[in-house]
């Protein structure tokens, strides 16, 4: 039978030589190189379920550098998860500030409260357990079961993509290459060490095999790279072309009373920046808003006025631009929400757009006077 599509010799040998080599060769390295990182145990140490599911909830979509002081600060506030799970969800949500994706805060803190209620304090140990969890997916569920208790698990994040997609030139590109990476990075899963060597590929993916100028001669696994021997190794992983990101709008309400209080209310605990503190504002549409329309949604009656300039942020699948009606109100009448001098602002929980937005109201009243209403104005997108 002919076997014209059939791989060559050389080329199946190469790739079960990746599959059997890699896990000794990257592990030697990193037993040399690894990364001192706050969460991580050091040799010999058995790694602590909780602070391997905290590391992981906050490092997903968030750099190291930025996590390490959050880090700290948890640890610090809440070191056992029976103390996280007896804080209350508005001091978790004000410590997370700046770490952005609430949603995960949130869930931090059910996922707290399930394992100190239902499972005595203790994580599973299995991925099918810890899937159970809230707030825990599939990558999560296999990079806690690896580390923190060395099952046989892949978690993959970006870096393991990273270097899995180039170890076999996988040109398939991002998302639709996701099964089949996954898939590659469990074939190179040794059966012992399976945390350490997840936190080898996280590690080669950070430090050597980057996005942009790998550092190939210092890498342990050149000689298995497909990517590298065809000379494509920066140009992977391939990724399809981004969709364009809506842009929307809102209108923001600045209502203050003669004491020098703001009007602050909480969001819904569902949805984007549930359960957080925000300024009234408009809904975010697609369609600018006129000043007429925008009164109409206002809180309260007002003598309104416009305030210059566009508050811009960029969330995961938008882009917004708020603009700022301010206006006085008597006395501190009973609205839904609370009173807030902007002095105290730092006690509540406010994420970052909200925080662009007091900084922008509080130059812009202190240092020009307001500005005739006009809304819907297009500005320069600012990045996410």
């Amino acid at each position: 039978m002919p076997r014209d599509h059939a791989p060559s010799r050389s080329a199946a040998d190469a790739g079960d030589a990746r599959t059997r080599q890699t896990a000794p060769a990257l592990l030697a390295w990193y037993d040399r190189h690894r990364r001192d990182l706050p969460w991580r145990a050091r040799p010999g140490e058995r790694p602590d379920p909780y602070h391997v599911w905290l590391s992981e909830i906050m490092l997903q979509q968030t750099t190291v550098a930025t996590v390490g002081p959050y880090y700290a600060r948890f640890l610090q506030r809440w070191p056992t998860v029976a103390a996280l799970a007896a804080a209350d969800l508005d001091a978790v949500l004000h410590a997370w500030q700046g770490l952005g994706y609430y949603a995960r805060a949130r869930n931090l803190h059910r996922c707290a409260k399930a394992v100190a209620g239902e499972h005595g304090g203790r994580f599973p140990e299995t991925e099918e357990g810890l899937l159970t969890l809230p707030g825990i997916g599939g990558y999560t569920a296999a990079a806690v079961a690896a580390i923190a208790f060395g099952a046989k698990a892949t978690p993959v994040d970006g870096n393991i993509e990273r270097v899995v997609a180039r170890l076999f030139a996988l040109e398939t590109p991002l998302p639709a290459s996701k099964p089949e990476l996954r898939r590659l990075a469990g074939l190179l899963t040794p059966e012992t060490r399976a945390g350490d060597f997840a936190q080898a590929m996280m590690d080669l993916g950070a430090t050597l095999c980057r996005p942009k100028a790998p550092l190939c001669l210092a890498c342990p696994l050149t000689a298995f790279c497909a990517a590298r021997a065809a000379g494509i190794a920066e140009t992977l992983p391939r990724r399809s072309p981004k969709r364009a990101r809506p842009q929307k709008h809102g209108v923001v309400f600045w209502i203050r009373c003669p004491d020098g209080a703001v009007l602050l209310r909480r969001r819904a605990e569902e949805g984007l920046l549930g359960g957080l503190m925000e300024f009234p504002s408009t809904d975010w549409r697609e369609e600018s808003w006129s000043v007429s329309a925008a009164i109409k949604a206002a809180p309260v009656k007002a003598d309104w006025q416009a305030l210059p300039g566009v508050v811009e942020h960029g969330f995961t699948h938008f882009d917004i631009d708020l603009t700022l009606l301010t206006g006085e109100v008597p006395a501190r009448t009973k609205l839904e929400g609370v009173w807030v001098k902007p002095e105290d602002f730092a006690g509540q929980a406010l994420p970052t757009l909200m925080k662009k937005v007091a900084r922008h109201a509080l130059a812009a009243l202190q240092d020009a006077p307001a500005a005739p209403p006009e809304t819907g104005r297009r500005k320069k997108k600012a990045s996410s």
